[in-house]
């Protein structure tokens, strides 16, 4: 409930408000600060805390996988690929240069890409690594960012993995812990955050932008909606499509040698391991069309997927016990691009970072400022 105190104070005209407080939401009210120091910005998020997709995550602190980045070169083309990448890849860098590794558990723990000899015979993919190397160069000045790893995966307990490519510039963070250090520098700053508020609606009228919001009305300059896979709800042209991601954590595993984090199948698989038990999530390409939903919760399909694959290929000395199941919705665009688009002069988007959020948000916030700048 919202007290007339609270109505006075945080309810009245703003310069921009943003709506979504998940980590594009919040990267876009750092931003915005640092461009505009005395700017009134308001942060509306229609729960009591964050718990979309940025929180329910993996924690991977990734720019992409090989297979990934080929997949992406035949949905943007290869110029459009390398420009993602680089803008994922400074993402990273961002995030540790705002927060440093120890606030947000940022591990350094180099990421992997593991392969089935009858699925991505490893003579095909040395030519796709040897590319892939040459345009990473330009990114992160290391003239082998990935590299043939074969001889870990009987040391970190494999089976039926025949190759493996490691990429050392690549870790691991704590996303809700990354999400808390956000809204507290954000709060700190000035920003108003007002939970449990939620945008229902929006009109344009002159400079003005009128909110549909409860308890109350409010008007802005700015409008900037950060709702991910809601978006469909506010703006019906942005064709945001809402996949949900699952994933399950076992209990501890006595002797776990993983370390790092990896994928498998395109990136449609990823597993890390978690204080000795093992994250395990994706899958969603079993199920497409289950997988495109709203709809919060887990499915038989794709759970019963990832304990196959567990059960499989990762390291085992015993049955596995699994403690904790969870998803989280995701939002994707058709050629795989983040969604930063003006819907108006003074309403944007920037949305559906297509399964690469925790890199993608610190930049395509820096474009929020620039689309201000020409409208």
């Amino acid at each position: 409930m919202i007290s007339i105190w609270e109505r006075e104070a945080f309810y009245n005209d703003a310069d921009f408000v943003i709506a979504g407080a998940g980590l594009c939401g919040l990267w876009c009210a750092w931003e915005l600060r640092q461009a505009y120091p005395n700017a009134k910005i308001t942060l509306l998020e229609k729960e009591h805390i964050s718990c979309g997709a940025s929180t329910r995550n993996a924690g991977f602190a990734c720019f992409g996988s090989p297979t990934e980045m080929l997949n992406n070169i035949g949905s943007m083309g290869e110029d459009q690929m390398w420009q993602v990448v680089e803008m994922r890849y400074r993402g990273i860098q961002k995030i540790r240069q705002v927060f440093g590794d120890a606030e947000i558990d940022y591990d350094h723990c180099g990421g992997y890409e593991c392969f089935i000899e009858v699925i991505q015979p490893e003579h095909k993919m040395r030519e796709v690594v040897k590319l892939l190397n040459k345009g990473m160069k330009g990114i992160t000045g290391s003239a082998e960012s990935f590299s043939w790893s074969n001889k870990k995966l009987e040391r970190f307990g494999f089976r039926g993995m025949d190759s493996m490519v490691e990429n050392r510039l690549e870790g691991s963070l704590h996303s809700g812990k990354l999400v808390k250090a956000l809204l507290r520098a954000v709060v700190a700053s000035g920003v108003q955050v007002l939970f449990s508020t939620g945008l229902k609606g929006w009109t344009s009228t002159g400079d003005w932008v009128h909110l549909d919001i409860e308890h109350c009305e409010l008007r802005c300059r700015q409008l900037l909606i950060c709702t991910n896979a809601l978006t469909g709800d506010l703006a019906t042209n942005t064709n945001i499509i809402p996949a949900r991601g699952q994933v399950l954590v076992t209990a501890p595993v006595p002797g776990l040698a993983l370390k790092g984090t990896f994928h498998f199948d395109d990136g449609y698989y990823y597993f890390r391991n978690l204080g000795n038990r093992i994250l395990l999530g994706g899958a969603r390409n079993k199920s497409f069309e289950e997988e495109y939903t709203l709809t919060e919760g887990i499915s038989s399909v794709i759970q019963d997927e990832l304990e196959r694959f567990l059960n499989s290929h990762l390291p085992r000395r015993e049955p596995y016990s699994i403690t904790d199941r969870w998803s989280g919705t995701m939002a994707f665009t058709d050629d795989k691009k983040p969604f930063v688009r003006s819907l108006t002069q003074n309403v944007h988007a920037l949305v559906a970072c297509n399964g690469m959020g925790v890199a993608l948000t610190p930049i395509i916030a820096e474009q929020a400022v620039q689309l201000f700048k020409v409208n």
